[in-house]
């Protein structure tokens, strides 16, 4: 496995504090807007689907109060069940792509449970689409902070929320992770003191993710033989990288391509179980390559490039000993090098990309899937060194899942996790979790199977593409 000491990105701003600050790309987008209103008429209803992941399911019987709205340019959405336990849920979603519309996302897996147990939930839009982790915190947080008073001009009294917990997934895990560390209670403008966290297939790294695409692209380009082509000219040879590497993208690897699944394997976390049937995913690779070519500043959120692969020794098996072919690959292959202050700390507000630091004072616990190449199972890991380094590791519990794409959790596998995590805050129990950093644990063969859960409820699809038929397809866990 892979050292998971970030770039240089820490320094804070040497500007004079009467110097305005830096803008980017992202600032001057004013287009965005939020799904109108109208979108939104059978949610409040509570009847059908909108499109967008809102879904009447059966066996729910609970009656609740619904509102949609805008809040500071951003959608949002709210259901407080008529016997609320007092107690919040704030969702934030993942990346949304780059277009103009705002769309607020259900958590659906979690839904008719939190409901059925009296819980109220708020999900926001964002008020801008791209990876804006910093927008996400700020418009989830002040969601939280308006709670009552939405539901105060809807007709109803609320009191302050008892308990207030964050779930997000993929890039909303980074949002969750970062929303509670010191730094953005120190430089958030929206503050929010979270009682639980739950972040899930999250980008825990931080900027750390950006340096793996940045890596992967490199090896493929060397093991393709245009090792030392820039990886801004990603478009003049992505069709030859990939023909190099694979008569079928990406189940047919060629012997070339053998290699670089071998470097992503231990890029990405090491030998573990569901790795192969991970980068065998096509659907989710494409993905994954699609995010090659850039310059670094990941779509105007930043002005400069936070990159760094200097730090990775590429590896080819689970030995750490350098072979002569593990030499030659580390001297061969391209080099990222960061711009120091690329997402320095800033004095209007967090940083561009917030930091996952792993500076927190709440019960944290984590999920992700094993043979995620989008957001890969490395994340947690960085997750965890980075807890234990600032001596809080105790307050972080982490769940590996056999499973072979982003976020594909089953239902019963995310309430568990939920259940969990508020029992540990509420009672004091701390859930039981997965080792992530022993190599020889997480490559055993029955790593994962503790809180895997196959097995669909009522109403969870089962149909080719879901995540319960998925786990048909993986190997099984080994007899006990």
């Amino acid at each position: 496995m892979l050292s998971a000491c970030g770039g240089a990105d820490d320094t804070p701003t040497t500007q004079a504090v009467s110097e305005p600050e830096e803008t980017r790309a992202q600032d001057s987008r004013t287009s965005f807007a939020p799904r109108a209103a109208s979108a939104y008429s059978d949610y409040e209803a509570g009847t059908g689907s909108n499109g967008d992941g809102f879904k009447a399911q059966a066996g729910v019987s609970v009656e609740t109060d619904r509102w949609a709205g805008v809040l500071n340019g951003s959608g949002y959405r709210i259901e407080v069940p008529k016997n609320w336990n007092g107690k919040l849920v704030m969702y934030a979603h993942g990346y949304a792509g780059t277009g103009n519309e705002l769309v607020v996302t259900t958590p659906s897996a979690l839904r008719a449970y939190l409901i059925a147990n009296g819980f109220a939930w708020a999900a926001s839009s964002y008020s801008k689409n791209y990876y804006d982790v910093r927008v996400g915190v700020e418009d989830t947080n002040a969601l939280a902070n308006e709670f009552t008073k939405i539901a105060a001009a809807r007709g109803r009294t609320l009191a302050a929320p008892t308990k207030t917990y964050l779930v997000g997934h993929s890039m909303g895990g980074h949002i969750t992770a970062a929303a509670i560390e010191t730094e953005t209670a120190t430089y958030a403008k929206n503050k929010v003191n979270y009682d639980g966290a739950l972040p899930m297939c999250g980008v825990t790294g931080d900027t750390e993710l950006f340096d793996y695409f940045s890596a992967y692209q490199a090896l493929a380009q060397y093991f393709a033989g245009v090792p030392k082509y820039p990886q801004t000219g990603w478009a003049d040879i992505s069709a030859l990288v990939r023909s190099n590497l694979f008569t079928t993208f990406s189940t047919v690897p060629t012997a070339q391509g053998l290699k670089l699944r071998e470097a992503i394997r231990n890029l990405t976390g090491g030998e573990r179980p569901i790795f192969n049937e991970g980068f065998a995913n096509s659907g989710l690779q494409g993905v994954v390559w699609g995010t090659f070519g850039g310059d670094g500043t990941i779509n105007g959120i930043l002005n400069k490039s936070p990159l760094d692969t200097n730090r990775f020794v590429f590896q080819l098996d689970a030995d750490t000993a350098q072979t002569d072919e593990e030499k030659a690959l580390n001297t061969g292959v391209l080099r990222a090098t960061a711009v120091a202050d690329a997402n320095r700390l800033r004095r209007d507000g967090l940083r561009w990309i917030p930091k996952v630091n792993g500076e927190f004072k709440i019960p944290v616990l984590s999920m992700h899937t094993l043979g995620d190449m989008y957001v890969p199972f490395h994340m947690t890991q960085i997750h965890r060194q980075r807890a234990v380094a600032k001596g809080n590791g105790n307050l972080l519990v982490q769940r590996a899942i056999r499973a072979p794409s982003h976020c594909d959790f089953t239902v019963t596998e995310t309430v568990n996790a939920f259940a969990d995590l508020v029992k540990w805050v509420e009672q004091g129990t701390k859930p039981a979790g997965d080792d992530v950093m022993t190599p020889a644990t997480v490559a055993s063969p029955s790593y994962g199977c503790t809180f895997t859960v196959n097995t669909a409820v009522a109403g969870e699809p089962t149909t080719p593409g879901s995540a319960v038929y998925t786990r048909t397809l993986m190997p099984a866990c080994p007899a006990n």
